[in-house]
Order: C-alpha cells, then sequence, then structure tokens
C-alpha cells in the first residue's frame, strides 16, 4: 500500500508528489493520458514547438521559484510591453521600468491619455503593498469594475487593458476578480514573461524529472476513488492510504460527488507558418480595435528559437470565447484580419493546427484560495480550480495539500 496515491499529473500532482517526496512520503502518480503536464503539453508538428494553447510562465510566480530550475528550463523572456494595433498600425507601450528607452513611444501611443499611463504606476504599486494573503483578502469586485475605479478611461481600457488582461484571463468581458487582476499586476512587476526554450511542456518534465524513478504511470486512467483505495478502467484496484485528486475541475466532479464541477473560458489558438517574422522582435501584440477576431499574436520563435525550424517563424493567434464555426472558415478570418496589420505576406503563412481549448482556464468567483481540507477523510482535492486559474494557483494548491497530508500524518518537516 502506498502512503498517498495521487490522480492525475498535471502541475498540481506533480507539484504536490514533489513536495511529499521531499519528506520520504512513498507516493505514486497515475495520469491517464500518454505524458505528463494535464493542460500544460507541447506537440511537435513539422519541425514546430506548438503548446496546446498560448500559455506563458510569470517567473515572479512564488511556488514556481521553488520548484522548478530556471536555469534548466532555458527560459527565453517577452520584452516588458507590448505593440498595439489601433488606428491603422502597430503602437509600442512598453513597461518603463525595464525599457525606460521606449518611453517616449509609450507616452506617444494612442492608447490612453498620459493620465491614464500615470495610472498604471499607481495600480502596480497597489498591488505589491502588503502580502499575498492580504492581497486575495482585499474587497472584491470585477477587474472591470477595478480599472474604471482606479481613473483609468474606456479608450484606455479598450485599446490595451482589454485585449492584453482577456488575454490573461481568457476573458473578454473583464469579469475576472479584482483580486486576480491585482495579483498578476505583481507578477508582471516583480518578474518576467517567458517560455522554455523546448516549449511549455519542459515544465511538467522538469517537475517529473524530480520525483523518484517510477513514481508516475502513464496511461492509467481512474474510474472511481474511494476512501483507501481507487479502481483503474482497467478493473486494477489501488490502495493508497491517503487520496488526491489531481484532474482538472471537471473530471474531480465525476470522481467526487464532493466537488462541484467549475464554469470555464474558452480560448482558441490557432498556429502558422510563416518564411519571416512578421515583427522582429519578441513581444506581444495586442488588438486594440474592439473589433475582429484576433485577441493577441505572438511569433514565439522571436521568443525562443526552438519552436520552429530554421529559416522558419511560429506565429500563434489567439481567439478568446467560444468560436461557433468551422475552422477553416475561422482560419479564413484570422488570416484577412492579421493581412490588414502586415500585409500581403500573409497570404503565403501555412496554417499549422488549431487548437479550441474548451476547458482552458476555470472561472474562480469569489476568489478565494481554498485551505487544504479533506473532501472527506483520507481524500483530498488539488488544482487551481480551488485556487487561482493560474500556474501559480496549481501548483500552490499542491503543495497546500502535501503539507496538509505532512502534519496530519506527523512528517512535516520543513526542510522545503
Amino acid at each position: 500500500m502506498k502512503d498517498v496515491v495521487i490522480v492525475g499529473g498535471g502541475l498540481a500532482g506533480l507539484t504536490c508528489a514533489r513536495r511529499l517526496q521531499a519528506d520520504g512520503v512513498d507516493c505514486t502518480v497515475l495520469e491517464a493520458s500518454d505524458g505528463v503536464g494535464g493542460r500544460v503539453r507541447t506537440d511537435e508538428v513539422e519541425g514546430f514547438r506548438l503548446d496546446r494553447g498560448f500559455q506563458v510562465l510569470l517567473t515572479a510566480y512564488p511556488a514556481a521559484k521553488r520548484w522548478l530550475d530556471y536555469e534548466r528550463l532555458e527560459l527565453k523572456r517577452f520584452s516588458a510591453g507590448a505593440r498595439v494595433w489601433c488606428e491603422g498600425r502597430m503602437h509600442r507601450v512598453s513597461d518603463p521600468w525595464r525599457e525606460p528607452g521606449a518611453l517616449w513611444d509609450t507616452l506617444r501611443a494612442p492608447v490612453g491619455s498620459l493620465g491614464d499611463k500615470l495610472r498604471i504606476a499607481t495600480l502596480r504599486a497597489a498591488a505589491r503593498r502588503g502580502t499575498m494573503a492580504e492581497l486575495f483578502a482585499r474587497p472584491e469586485t470585477t477587474a472591470l469594475s477595478a480599472l474604471r475605479a482606479h481613473g483609468f478611461s474606456e479608450r484606455m481600457i479598450e485599446r490595451f487593458m482589454r485585449p492584453w488582461l482577456g488575454g490573461v484571463f481568457l476573458d473578454a468581458k473583464l469579469e475576472t476578480s479584482s483580486r486576480m487582476l491585482e495579483f498578476v499586476f505583481r507578477m508582471f512587476a516583480e518578474g518576467d514573461t517567458a517560455v522554455p526554450a523546448l516549449g511549455m511542456q519542459a515544465i511538467p518534465e522538469q517537475l517529473a524529472a524530480g520525483l523518484a524513478p517510477g513514481t508516475v504511470r502513464l496511461n492509467a486512467r481512474v474510474a472511481a476513488v474511494e476512501t483507501g483505495a481507487l479502481r483503474l478502467v482497467s478493473g486494477e484496484r489501488i490502495e493508497g492510504r491517503q487520496i488526491v485528486v489531481a484532474t482538472e475541475g471537471a473530471g474531480a466532479a465525476e470522481l467526487l460527488p464532493e466537488v462541484e464541477a467549475p464554469t470555464w473560458r474558452e480560448v482558441t489558438a490557432v498556429y502558422f507558418a510563416a518564411k519571416k517574422s512578421p515583427l522582429g522582435e519578441p513581444t506581444l501584440m495586442l488588438n486594440g480595435t474592439g473589433r475582429g477576431r484576433v485577441n493577441n499574436v505572438a511569433v514565439l520563435s522571436e521568443v525562443a528559437l526552438g519552436y520552429a525550424p530554421k529559416g522558419e517563424a511560429l506565429v500563434s493567434v489567439s481567439v478568446l470565447g467560444d468560436q461557433a464555426m468551422d475552422e477553416a472558415p475561422l482560419v479564413a478570418e484570422i488570416s484577412g484580419e492579421l493581412a490588414v496589420w502586415f500585409g500581403a505576406e500573409v497570404k503565403d503563412w501555412r496554417h499549422l493546427r488549431s487548437y479550441q481549448v474548451k476547458r482552458a482556464l476555470p472561472v474562480r468567483w469569489p476568489l478565494t484560495r481554498l485551505g487544504a481540507g479533506a473532501v472527506r477523510p483520507g481524500v483530498w482535492v488539488v488544482g487551481d480550480f480551488v485556487n487561482s486559474a493560474s500556474i501559480q494557483g496549481a501548483m500552490e494548491s499542491g503543495e497546500n495539500v502535501a503539507e496538509a497530508i505532512l502534519r496530519e500524518t506527523g512528517r512535516l518537516s520543513g526542510r522545503v
């Protein structure tokens, strides 16, 4: 019998296992698919690395700093700021603390007033005050209401905040919690935006590589969870003194009647191969017009060369929400929009693959980071749907439950 059996090899489950093994707990991770990562996976297509949805790592995430070796991941950074398409051309909006040389371009960009740009500094300062626990206990409203209360003009919100934060939250209406707004402002202020050199799946793979050999079992789908045991679809029964369900929220609800299935934000990621980069820098591009399908564009091969074969560029396009249309007309619409941005060269881009991610981020309202209580004696649940909808939320949730189990069993050492 194992001390702990963890159902799910995503970031929450792997972090939980790493924390448990740090204090000598015998555990196993059962993953239903053919690889670790959950929603953080990367496919190789024609020599390109395609993340299953445009994703980034914010290097200031506290749990990520504790458990990931950034140097070994060979993190590649985006530039600080963005390029915004509005009024018929691209405009640079940069972080003046990181790119002071771009300050003049930022002040001239027609995405808001001088006052709006100064308010970014005051919001940034407010988000960095106090502890993380205090931040998540602040009065809560929507991100949109918080931006308006902070004094941002509608032009600044529509041209910059909505496409930027909408891409972060996968929420074009900015109905996400104001606590999450302040959290991400804090993370962007205190660290970089990055991807591993070989794609986002390198993150869960590194977590898994830090586990004892044989800890992770792939293609092991769980059919039922009991107290003290679980049953695979193959019929195999596995006993564990503690069971941790680390699947995404819908999967946890199927296995545990005590868990309420979350609602989800959706996104479609569309990838194109181009003969050359349409931008020439590792910068996120935002649609500041308020029209069209495209929310944001990134040339990932400008950030990390390993995302594309030599001599080609990988263009990632994010489209928010449920796209109720077939792939071919959606790709055609996107290509038409981007031809306005980048010119006739877009017609030569080759569509590689589209990912319609219906369960991209769980909706968390109100946004409270739940403690590590068991859903029943000996059965626990972890994931970003019980914390914040982020890499930090998933990893922190795994840590919290691991430490609760260690306390309960008298094995918490405090070494980590």
